[in-house]
This record gives C-alpha cells, sequence and structure tokens, in this order.
C-alpha cells in the first residue's frame, strides 16, 4: 500500500528511504527499457552535483518538461511519488489519482537538500552526471504535496485564486 495516498494537498512532509534521480534522458530510457528497481519507488526530478560519491547539490529541476514521459512511467512502474519544482499538467494530475503524489521541493535549496542524501548507487553513468538515475537514500528531506492522489493540485489553487483577483481588479 503507498503511504502517501492519505496525503492532501498542502501538507507538510519529511521523506525518508531510497529515492532515484532521473531526468530527461532517464525519462525515455524507463520507457524504452526495464529496469525493475525503480518499480514502486520515488523519483526526483534531479541533477545532482556529485564529488567522490557524495551530494555537493541535490536541487529540484523543472518538471513540467517531463509532462510527455510521466504518464507512462507512473503506469509502467507503479510509482508512488514524483519529487520536483513548479508542478505538472493536468494528464500527470489525472495519473496520480489513486496512485500516487506530487511533491514539491524548494528550488534553490540545492545545498540543503544535498545534506539530507546519500549516494547507494548510480545506474546510466553514461548518460553524464546530471542525467544519469542516481539511487540515493534521503533523511528527513523536506517536502509539500503540491499534487495528491485525490486530484488536488496546489497549482491549480493558485492559479484560480489569481484569476478571481485580477478579474475583480478589472472590475473596478
Amino acid at each position: 500500500m503507498n503511504e502517501f495516498l492519505k496525503l492532501k494537498a498542502g501538507d507538510r512532509f519529511l521523506l525518508n528511504g531510497t529515492i532515484f534521480t532521473a531526468r530527461d534522458k532517464a525519462h525515455l530510457f524507463l520507457l524504452e527499457n526495464d529496469f525493475d528497481r525503480i518499480r514502486g519507488s520515488i523519483i526526483y526530478h534531479c541533477g545532482p552535483i556529485i564529488k567522490n560519491n557524495e551530494v555537493v547539490a541535490g536541487g529540484p529541476t523543472t518538471s513540467s518538461r517531463l509532462n510527455p514521459y510521466t504518464v507512462k512511467v507512473i503506469e509502467k512502474y507503479g510509482i508512488k511519488a514524483i519529487i520536483g519544482k513548479g508542478g505538472m499538467d493536468n494528464c500527470v494530475l489525472d495519473a496520480l489519482r489513486g496512485k500516487a503524489v506530487y511533491f514539491s521541493a524548494v528550488g534553490g535549496a540545492a545545498l540543503v537538500y544535498a545534506k539530507k542524501m546519500r549516494v547507494k548507487n548510480v545506474y546510466k553513468k553514461e548518460f553524464g552526471m546530471p542525467e544519469a538515475i542516481w539511487e540515493l537514500e534521503v533523511k528527513d528531506f523536506p517536502v509539500i504535496v503540491a499534487m495528491d492522489s485525490h486530484g488536488n493540485s496546489l497549482y491549480d489553487d493558485v492559479l484560480l485564486k489569481s484569476r478571481k483577483v485580477l478579474e475583480s481588479l478589472s472590475d473596478g
């Protein structure tokens, strides 16, 4: 059972356990191959900087560019959570329903996050450091539920509130 399914948009959470980084090349690889290690896990949209097998910087990258791959990756691998920044589209929100959540990590906090990570393994090194699939152990890794498994999105809420404010300004 996915322990994240009970979480609601806006909840703050400290992650503990294994996560896998995945950016553009990794997502293409995951769709074109079988990579069972990632099944039922957490994907972090991150291109970490690693030196001497230690995470030096580990902040999130923009998730929206991965929209075209994410629905299929969730379905193929039973992903239980995605971590990134900036949110994802409504196709991904629909794919999360009853299956997974999208956690927002704070952009600009790469050094803070790095202190919460430990390298366990690396796969597809030939993709280069930021595009490789890094298996990381995280402890007390702070995130916010931005898109929950119930169809709620903090990003949609902000957009709706912004539109209402804009409309009220133009009415006056």
